[in-house]
């Protein structure tokens, strides 16, 4: 289309080759049109695989006058720097879960985005699923009374031993992987008045990364939010919501494939109900909500508070963690 957005990639990471671009390309209002690597034969084979020019180096990305936008996915570690730049680049900035590995980092780019009027938006490709939708419909209509607490959990088995995400100097480690999205899952069904109670992670003092952690959040009036990730255990993405009359559950919160039919479980006192949803491509979804809000100019102050809330608690969790070994894994 010849007003599609046209995106640029910075990075080609194993998540943008397996679910965003090619989500991307599904999208018909979006075109990439670049894809940078540091190794030049990285940036062909992706150009091959999802078209746009190949180029050899981040910086040479950002100087392209056909591209609009940014997608950053590059190790967490330094989306700060590429995400920054991109915005002083005037470009408009995806980045990959998390924004940024620290609430300095996320406010100097929701600052960098405020002053050149520019949108930032972060890859929390989940929360664009129409199943959390119908969960918050079942909520609101009061199918499980007044909400008393939240519980979410996400795990994954151990990594390759040289996977980034075991490297501390690349913004490794689980809150940054996999925490990062029951923190967001709390934020949307209790609210952004959040706040820590207490947390731990359980750290590999010999890679300097926390391998698995839980933490519990509260409301302002108490209700509280028990969320639990790590790097060492069987697969798990799952959220509860805990009612005074029964209660929700959904698995596969985080990562359904885009041809999965969701089960939501409510749960009452005397009675059991499995409710089967229709699929939805969350990362398309994304795509298309990035694109929207960049095309009729959304308003950018409300999101970024959201940005920086997030960012906030993940600080949280983390300086107020008591600390333990973590033990062998790899």
């Amino acid at each position: 289309m010849s007003d599609a957005l046209r995106i640029g990639v910075l990075g080609c990471a194993a998540i943008a080759g397996r679910k965003v671009l090619p989500a991307m390309a599904r999208v018909e209002d979006v075109a990439i049109t670049a894809l940078a690597s540091r190794d030049a034969a990285k940036a062909a084979e992706f150009a091959g695989r999802f078209g746009g020019a190949p180029v050899t180096g981040y910086a040479n990305l950002l100087d392209r006058p056909d591209v609009d936008a940014v997608y950053v996915a590059v190790p967490t570690g330094l989306h700060h720097r590429w995400a920054l730049r991109a915005l002083e680049a005037g470009k408009h900035v995806l980045v990959e879960k998390p924004l940024t590995a620290t609430l300095d980092e996320a406010a100097e780019l929701v600052a960098e985005a405020k002053r050149a009027g520019l949108w930032l938006m972060d890859d929390f490709m989940f929360r664009h699923h129409s199943q959390h939708t119908a969960v918050r419909r079942l909520v609101e209509s009061g199918r499980i009374g007044e909400v008393r607490s939240f519980a979410s959990a996400f795990g994954i088995p151990p990594l390759d031993p040289s996977d980034v995400r075991y490297q501390a100097e690349l913004g490794g480690g689980a809150l940054l992987d996999v925490g990062v999205y029951p923190v967001q899952a709390a934020l949307m069904f209790l609210g952004e008045e959040l706040s820590v109670a207490g947390s731990v992670l359980r750290v590999d003092h010999d890679l300097g990364v926390d391998l698995e952690g839980a933490a519990l959040l509260h409301t302002p009036g108490g209700v509280p939010a028990h969320l639990s990730f790590g790097f060492r255990s069987s697969y798990r993405s799952m959220y509860e919501i805990w009612g005074s009359e029964g209660r929700i559950v959904l698995e596969r919160a985080f990562t359904p494939p885009p041809t999965l039919n969701p089960t939501l479980r409510v749960v009452r006192q005397d009675h059991a109900e499995e409710i089967t949803l229709p699929p939805d491509d969350q990362f398309a979804q994304l795509v298309r909500a990035f694109a929207r809000a960049v095309r009729d100019g959304a308003v950018f102050d409300p999101y970024a508070d959201r940005l920086l809330r997030h960012a906030a608690l993940v600080d949280d969790i983390r300086s107020r963690a008591r600390r333990g070994p973590a033990g062998p894994t790899i």
